[in-house]
């Protein structure tokens, strides 16, 4: 490949600062362009001294070279900053939520169809380890007919987040429903499609919130999923986690604790590469437990793999592949986490239509 992509990030918070930038300086075939950063500007130019650190995303965009930009700032600026950038002629990530209404991401769609630019949403979770392990069981048919399927990100943070107070503004922008919530739902899609019906329970748990701090969301699904029941959690009072993924079919269960470790590797400083990188410790493996004595078996990680997601980013932009996480995707996401919401606050199941 003889010509390089440039790339800039729009924030250098956790999600620009830790996953974003690494994973574009890793990426054979994309170029770090630009970062954009405010109050850690100094930190942006300490940890990439070769790229060019400004204060906005005009002033980025004056940068012909910046094919790309990815927007990894609060989560309710994404859907301005994101057309913002596609009525420039860029071709733009989003770091999940892709938006915090279904208004304002048909918005994005209809602009980057209306420019002719690419638009997709940094779903990296689709390449954690245990979820490519899960999604190898079922279409293995390990377990049998599928009856329940639980997906938990569990935390323990009893305290406000005075540092970051848009993460507890009382509004779309804040909160554990579009903060956690894009990727549980994604996965869900991702291996099961649309439910037939949904129903959620969004609170405040922690004292002092004046946003949502926990979720239960239920998927009911038809016959052609075998009946299956899809229940989808986070919390941020959760001194001892519960399982990551809890599977129960017909013939076994998988029970998985513990995270993907690629995320602590980012925040530890660490780079993608090598032949170690994404893979999990033999102790934090899954278990099947399967017929009528409960005997159990150790199920191997599959390695985690988040750089696949920009080097299909690459590929795309080269003509070279298909887009692994498309904009219709995130817009049902965004969908199905607002009919969450309202069947919170009306207290019923709520068909899933035309979404």
């Amino acid at each position: 490949m003889n010509e390089e992509l440039g790339v800039g990030i729009v924030g250098f918070g956790l999600a620009g600062r830790a996953f974003h930038a690494p994973l574009v300086s890793s990426t054979h075939g994309l170029r770090m362009a630009g970062i954009v950063a405010r109050s850690n500007a100094q930190e942006a130019r300490a940890a990439y001294p070769g790229v060019r650190v400004v204060s906005d995303l005009i002033e980025l965009l004056r940068d012909e070279s910046v094919r790309v930009v990815v927007i990894a700032s609060p989560n309710g600026t994404h859907g301005r900053l994101a057309v913002e950038a596609l009525e420039a002629g860029r071709d733009v990530v989003v770091d999940k939520p892709f938006a915090t209404s279904s208004a304002e991401a048909d918005r994005v769609m209809e602009v980057a169809a209306k420019r002719g630019r690419l638009v997709t949403v940094f779903q990296n979770r689709r390449w954690d380890g245990d979820f490519l392990t899960v999604k190898a069981l079922l279409e293995k048919g390990t377990l049998g007919r599928l009856v329940l399927f639980e997906s938990h990100f569990d935390r323990f943070s009893p305290g406000l987040n005075r540092a970051k107070p848009w993460k507890e503004a009382a509004d779309a922008s804040g909160g554990l429903l579009w903060d956690l919530g894009p990727h549980l739902v994604d996965q869900a899609v991702e291996l099961f499609g649309l439910p037939e019906m949904v129903f959620a329970d969004v609170r405040s748990e922690r004292t002092g919130s004046a946003t949502d701090d926990a979720f239960d969301i239920w998927m009911k699904y038809g016959e052609a999923r075998g009946g299956l029941r899809v229940l989808l959690r986070a919390s941020m009072l959760a001194a001892k986690p519960g399982p990551r993924f809890l599977l129960r079919g017909e013939t076994a269960t998988f029970t998985k604790f513990g995270l993907d470790p690629q995320e602590a590797a980012l925040r530890a400083g660490a780079r993608p590469g090598g032949d170690g990188w994404g893979r999990e410790s033999e102790e934090h493996w899954g278990e099947i437990t399967s017929g009528a004595g409960g005997e159990t078996d150790k199920v191997e990680t599959l390695p985690g793999n988040y750089p696949a997601f920009y080097e299909n980013l690459r590929d795309v932009l080269m003509g070279k592949a298909e887009l692994a996480v498309t904009a219709a995707e995130a817009l049902r996401v965004t969908r199905l986490l607002e009919l969450a919401r309202e069947s919170s606050q009306r207290g019923v199941w709520l068909p899933v239509n035309n979404i």
